[in-house]
């Protein structure tokens, strides 16, 4: 292929199995260049950047239709693996459901009946 550079907006067109082989050819690409950077002194740093990144640009967009997929797959689904959920806090994602936490026990509600807040009346000076 020897492109160098991949744009990540012609990659969400392609499929999973044109994108696996783009993925090969770039990293048998890096490979060789990284044996010529060996074997010669010779400038290839920046090529070799930009396969890299080019690299990952690939993975990226397999990952991300990856995901996609799966979000699909598990959509209607009672539960919904980890790494799928949204992401928060470990203390919200153990704290009470808005149900849980007004509820009241029968013994708090007769103490709240029988023995109510007093209200003052305070004189207005």
């Amino acid at each position: 292929m020897s492109s160098g550079k991949v744009k990540a907006g012609q990659l969400w067109s392609k499929s999973k199995t044109d994108l696996t082989k783009q993925l090969a050819e770039l990293k048998t690409e890096l490979g060789q260049l990284r044996i010529q950077k060996i074997v010669s002194s010779g400038t290839k740093l920046n090529k070799i950047h930009d396969l890299r990144k080019s690299i990952a640009r690939v993975l990226t967009v397999i990952n991300a239709k990856q995901r996609a997929e799966l979000r699909l797959f598990y959509k209607g689904k009672k539960y919904l693996p980890l790494d799928l959920r949204p992401k928060q806090t470990r203390a919200i994602r153990r704290r009470l459901s808005k149900a849980d936490a007004s509820r009241v026990l029968e013994k708090t509600k007769k103490r709240q009946s029988h023995f109510p807040q007093r209200k003052y009346a305070v004189k207005a000076a």
